[in-house]
This record gives C-alpha cells, sequence and structure tokens, in this order.
C-alpha cells in the first residue's frame, strides 16, 4: 500500500559546492579520525579507525580498517 509522501522543505540539499561531477558522482576526501578501535578476535587484533568524509555529516562516518 502507497502513502501520500509529504515532503520536508528544509531536508533538501543544494548541490551546489558539493563538488560532485557529470555522473553525479564525488570522490570521497577523509577530513578527520573521529575515534580508534581494537577488536579482538580468538588470535588475532584487528585495528579500525572511524572516518568522518568531506561533504558528510558526523552521523555519516564509517569504520575502516586502519592501515599499517
Amino acid at each position: 500500500m502507497l502513502k501520500k509522501c509529504v515532503g520536508d522543505p528544509t531536508s533538501i540539499v543544494s548541490l551546489e559546492g558539493l563538488g560532485f561531477d557529470e555522473r553525479l558522482s564525488y570522490e570521497k576526501v577523509p577530513v578527520e579520525i573521529l575515534d580508534q578501535q581494537v577488536k579482538r578476535l580468538r588470535n588475532k587484533e584487528i585495528a579500525s579507525v572511524k572516518v568522518l568524509w568531506r561533504n558528510q555529516l558526523v552521523g555519516d562516518s564509517t569504520w575502516e580498517a586502519k592501515a599499517i
């Protein structure tokens, strides 16, 4: 069952200045490392960092494997 969508004009994001190309894609550029963690498995440890990317919100940051 489909329901009518009521749009919120405050949630519209302008594409100006975000760095999109003709294919509407962009390059992910890391801005800041927000957090670090080490996951311990049975016999090894995996280090990862939480990365804040350019043109994204803090809530959209991702955990990436730490490059040694």
